[in-house]
């Protein structure tokens, strides 16, 4: 009786130590899982790109101030970036906006300039998707494939889909 009672008791100490080992590695797997932000081979295209970035999570969040912060951050990093003068002119109309709903509509004509930037650019690492929401009828650029709408924010977050993966 004792020898079973000890086979069982060592059956289910296992068994825990197995759920515990497999459980950890999930929460791993989660971590892992989370995408890292695209590097591209020119820095000053990769500083822009994290501005354009920031500005479309100020949208995404419907921080109006941050947007015109983060647009202004965009124009100072796009100034050293080659061929990027309609992209500057679109941060530009950003960045002077008066209110969340104007920044939203310039921020279309910004990411379809800001499309043409990444495509004629070098990934060096990552992935880029172009999310396109067919009521904004407008695109932007993401690093995850979640759909994070920055034209209607929380409203209608998740409206729209991947259209394209750039690598």
């Amino acid at each position: 009786m004792k020898k079973s009672i000890l086979i069982l008791s060592m059956a289910l100490l296992s068994l825990s130590a197995s759920a515990q080992h497999d459980h950890a590695s999930g929460t791993a797997e989660k971590a892992t899982s989370k995408q890292m932000a695209p590097m591209f081979e020119d820095q000053n295209m990769g500083l822009a790109y994290g501005a354009y970035i920031q500005l479309k999570e100020a949208l995404v969040a419907s921080e109006s101030k941050s947007a015109t912060t983060a647009a202004a951050g965009l124009q100072k990093s796009l100034a050293a970036v080659d061929n990027s003068k309609s992209a500057l002119a679109e941060a530009a109309k950003v960045a002077k906006a008066a209110t969340l709903d104007d920044q939203r509509k310039a921020f279309v004509g910004l990411s379809n300039e800001m499309t043409a930037l990444v495509k004629g650019a070098k990934l060096s690492m990552g992935t880029i998707y172009l999310d396109y929401c067919p009521m904004a009828k407008g695109s932007w650029l993401s690093n995850d494939k979640e759909i994070k709408n920055p034209y209607y924010g929380s409203k209608m977050l998740s409206c729209g889909s991947v259209k394209e993966t750039i690598e």
